[in-house]
């Protein structure tokens, strides 16, 4: 992911999909603010998005859908409590980025048992790539 405009987009559909239960929690926005600063967007611009309406972003590889997903899962996530708005919301979301529905299941479901519903990037790919064969 190389231009701005991408970097925003990414952080757009992340600040849309956090409050997609009516809030925006503490640590849902303590993890935007992480991503942001990964992506290197300074806070003035990060806040700024917060005004702004989300655009879906077009991931061109498969590896990047798959981040951007696993984002967004870690988010639903982190406020430590899952609505049932944000798991269908996810869910569409990810279909709608071509990812295969068995695998984005299996992946929540890791994650919903994991500690701090965090697992390891290797696993998250290989779930993926088993959908292939």
């Amino acid at each position: 992911m190389n231009s701005e405009i991408e970097k925003k987009g990414l952080l757009l559909e992340m600040i849309a999909f956090s409050t997609v239960d009516g809030e925006l929690h503490k640590r849902e926005y303590e993890f935007l603010w992480i991503v942001a600063q990964e992506l290197k967007i300074n806070k003035d611009v990060f806040l700024d998005l917060f005004h702004q309406e989300s655009y879906p972003s077009i991931l061109k590889s498969e590896f990047q859908r798959i981040q951007q997903f696993y984002r967004l899962a870690l988010i639903m996530y982190c406020d430590g409590v899952l609505h049932e708005r944000e798991s269908q919301a996810i869910q569409q979301i990810a279909l709608g980025m071509g990812l295969n529905p068995g695998a984005v299941k299996r992946i929540l479901g890791l994650m919903k048992n994991a500690p701090n519903a965090i697992i390891d990037p290797k696993i998250l790919l290989k779930v993926f790539q088993e959908q292939h064969n």
